[in-house]
């Protein structure tokens, strides 16, 4: 997807305005003035609010009740709880009560019957002396227990008054790529929490899970199963649908690059390991039963296949045995196009058999093709290619708004959320055309990309995520400009802050100081280590000796990252602004492990003491012990 960041960046400049520019968190803004009947501040911005006298007091007493016979109220209502918890507001009990509870309660219930107002998602909030909050479903129930934490986030007290919030698009969401850098879980459950404290729905993740049945796939940057499981109950809990993606038939490199007799073969001999053969059956199987795999731990009804830029830096020319398929199952008419919607369609129909709606990207669809997509299919859109936005949708395909300008690429490009909120951009607007109806396009989503994996690290992209993230919120939810100007939607969002119970990842276990580093066991040399901060949260490694930083810098490179297992750590010129020389230190039994920022690797102390990195899973991490060294009282005369 984000592969032809430099092609485009020009071309997109010229036809959106938006610029390259970083967004980082943003600092603390002077809060703009209100009137007493404004709905309080929130993301997304409430809609509807009718303000009424009086006020809510959240104390020591509140509890939280839900009818006896409502389970669905009562999940959404434990997981209040815990987040309550989380944002440092005690046990707040749970009671099954019948009627509204008494003065400080919050009522939490579904009704069915609303669904013609409040329908899948939407939920009623009614402040008085109490807060009560429904929704048709459970979803609609749990986001408005999303509104009260942000109001609790502000103050103990909430103006009195009532909303009905219903989201304009039913997907609002983001897209990750973790498919050939790693991110850490703990990364990815912040991202969710985060969401679905901002009500975002949707998050796709294209990454690698670690395979049983093709062990010839698993390079690193991997998953483990359990990984995934216990990401996927997280998104479960917290109502976020995760979409698994596999992209095929183009940048299948992490998955076949090992595998030579599924790689597609241009005329003159040459394999290209980042192609799969659509004309190959043991191909098709090979993908396919990947997709099942990923099923046992992935449990969204979807799946996406990406089929994007499959002839990138190519053309079809090269593969007449592609035309020749196309032609013999399709007629003398067809193109070799057409080969490529097929092994889409068949993807299409095996998703199909499993219960699960196909997504793609929408590039491949260049207009060059006889053979349609199956209808049913859902086009991702991101690219302005001959095909418009307004043609898929008159097609009947829906179309999810993944537009460039959404963009956050690892050392490129960055989403211009200022000018893209000045601008008004709502998911009508589309990279190539602006649409004049709704109708049919499911929602929009940010898109995350790691197209030079050092560029940045994750805490760094955390960082720059967070004011895009609440803007994707507020213009899928509601409004596009809920407040007159960018500085104002600021403030509202620090106001809003972080979702309960997620894990700050820019705290270093230990303060600055000079460390002797030993292996648990003792059996080898110490070393000492001079560790400090760096301004994203991580440490460097000096050595006191030679005055040079512990780097991985050695080894195949895949998107400017060295990512190959058993690179040494070697000792290099210190550089601030070198990603490559900064380590996350984590506190285990024992000691702590050292994990590379970057590649996620963890360090390995070989016997004969060399320092090298290894995906944990592959060779257990080095459990190091740290001792602060002694202070050297000063040279000289004393007195």
């Amino acid at each position: 997807m984000a592969r032809l960041a430099g092609i485009l960046v020009t071309a997109l400049l010229l036809v959106t305005g938006v610029a390259p520019t970083a967004t980082a968190a943003p600092p603390a803004t002077a809060t703009p003035a209100t009137t007493a009947d404004a709905p309080p501040r929130t993301v997304p911005a409430l809609t509807n609010w009718t303000a009424k006298p009086g006020e809510f007091t959240f104390t020591t007493a509140t509890r939280l009740i839900v009818a006896p016979d409502d389970p669905a109220a009562r999940r959404t209502a434990d997981t209040l709880a815990q987040d309550l918890r989380a944002a440092g507001r005690g046990t707040v009990p749970v009671a099954a009560v019948r009627g509204n509870g008494r003065p400080g309660d919050v009522s939490i219930g579904t009704d069915p019957g609303r669904s013609g107002t409040l329908k899948a998602e939407g939920y009623e909030l009614q402040v008085t002396d109490r807060v009560r909050i429904t929704g048709a479903t459970a979803a609609g129930a749990f986001y408005g227990t999303r509104t009260l934490l942000q109001l609790l986030a502000a103050a103990d007290r909430i103006p009195a008054g009532r909303t009905v919030d219903v989201p304009a698009y039913e997907e609002r969401g983001a897209g990750v790529c973790a498919c050939y850098i790693h991110i850490t879980p703990a990364w990815l459950e912040n991202l969710v929490r985060d969401m679905a404290y901002l009500k975002l729905n949707h998050l796709l993740l294209e990454l690698k899970v670690k395979s049983d049945r093709h062990p010839e796939a698993n390079s690193w940057g991997y998953y483990t199963k359990d990984e995934i499981r216990r990401l996927v109950a997280l998104g479960d809990r917290y109502h976020i649908t995760i979409v698994p993606e596999i992209n095929s038939p183009g940048h299948m490199d992490p998955w076949i690059e090992r595998r030579p007799d599924l790689q597609l073969t241009d005329s003159d001999g040459a394999p290209q390991p980042s192609r799969l053969d659509i004309t190959s059956q043991d191909a098709f199987a090979y993908y396919t039963d990947l997709m099942d795999e990923y099923a046992e731990v992935f449990t969204a009804p979807v799946w996406h296949m990406g089929a994007d830029e499959y002839m990138l830096g190519s053309d079809f020319a090269k593969y007449p045995h592609i035309l020749a398929y196309a032609r013999e199952r399709y007629g003398p008419a067809a193109t070799p196009q057409d080969a490529f919607i097929d092994f889409v369609n068949r993807v299409r129909a095996h998703a199909a058999g499993r219960g699960k709606q196909l997504r793609i990207w929408n590039d491949g669809l260049t207009g060059d093709h006889t053979v349609p997509v199956a209808a049913g299919t859902t086009v991702e859109h991101w690219l302005n290619v001959r095909t418009r936005p307004s043609q898929l949708l008159a097609q009947g395909y829906r179309v999810m708004n993944a537009s460039y300008s959404l963009y956050l690429i690892r050392g490129g490009f960055h989403m211009n959320t200022a000018s893209l909120y000045e601008q008004g951009w709502d998911p009508r607007s589309f990279e190539g055309e602006k649409v004049t109806s709704a109708t049919g396009i499911t929602g929009a989503k940010i898109s995350l990309w790691p197209d030079n994996g050092r560029g940045e690290t994750e805490n760094e992209v955390a960082a720059g995520l967070f004011l895009p993230l609440r803007y994707i919120a507020q213009t899928t939810w509601g409004a596009p400009r809920p407040d007159a100007t960018y500085a104002e939607f600021t403030a509202r969002a620090t106001a809003a802050g972080y979702a309960p119970g997620r894990t700050d990842l820019t705290r270093p276990p230990l303060p600055d100081g000079t460390y002797t580093l030993r292996d648990a066991n003792g059996q080898l040399p110490a070393a000492a280590r001079r560790i400090t901060r760096t301004v994203d949260g991580y440490v460097t490694l000096t050595d006191p000796a030679t005055g040079r930083c512990a780097e991985i810098r050695s080894g195949r490179l895949t998107l400017n990252t060295p990512l190959e297992p058993g690179s040494p750590v070697t000792q290099e010129v210190c550089s601030a602004a070198n990603t490559l020389q900064r380590w996350h230190l984590t506190p285990v039994p024992g000691g702590f492990h050292l994990t590379h920022a970057i590649t996620r690797m963890s360090v390995v102390l070989t016997t004969e003491g060399r320092w090298v990195q290894y995906p944990p899973d592959q060779r257990p991490p080095t459990v190091w012990t740290l001792t602060a060294a002694t202070p050297q009282q000063p040279k000289g005369n004393r007195s």
